[in-house]
């Protein structure tokens, strides 16, 4: 029995290809993950303008209620804790039901999606409608109970005056507002 060099080669040809094609696996979470490494987001965006809008009871028009602007933003949606970075900072501004604007600024900003947190650093300042600011180094904002809170310096003006301090914890409108060192002038009612 003569057996023929090629057809050998092409056997061996033909038992490679089939192995290869029943070992492969279909897993299409896996082949997302290809060439997307951990570290890495797997979204960028470029000059963010996101307008939050409401239609409010009985109306006909929309409000714009937010409008975020940022230069870029990095999506990590594919970490276990999930988070979109903003490393080029943002200006937030928003309005309340009468039109009235207060704009939040930062160097750097990350939201963190699982827990509603957003942690804003570097030149962190909120200027109000009534012309009242805040400034400081870092601040959180925890959007589920509207809450912010520092554990760093803070100077915040209004027509009273000046008050600084270290840490504070206080409600969106700095209505029921908490501190943890102060100084500056303060006047009490009596």
């Amino acid at each position: 029995m003569v057996i023929n060099k090629t057809h050998i080669i092409k056997n061996l040809v033909t038992v490679i290809a089939v192995t290869l094609f029943f070992s492969c696996e279909n897993n299409f979470s896996d082949v997302q993950k290809i060439g997307v490494l951990q570290n890495q987001p797997v979204g960028e965006a470029e000059n963010i303008d996101l307008k939050y809008t409401e239609l409010q009871e009985n109306d006909t028009v929309t409000h714009l209620l937010a409008n975020l602007l940022s230069p870029k933003m990095l999506d990590y949606s594919n970490r276990d804790f999930s988070f979109s970075e903003f490393p080029e900072g943002i200006m937030l501004k928003t309005y309340d039901r009468e039109g009235k604007l207060t704009t939040i600024t930062s160097d750097y900003a990350i939201f963190y999606d699982d827990t509603n947190i957003i942690d804003l650093r570097g030149n962190v300042v909120i200027a109000t409608h009534q012309k009242d600011s805040l400034f400081t180094e870092q601040l959180y904002y925890n959007e589920k109970l509207e809450w912010v809170f520092t554990n760093k310096p803070w100077l915040y003006k209004d027509a009273a005056g000046t008050k600084h301090g270290v840490g504070f914890d206080a409600d969106k409108d700095f209505k029921n507002f908490q501190m943890l060192e102060m100084g500056g002038d303060f006047e009490f009612d009596n």
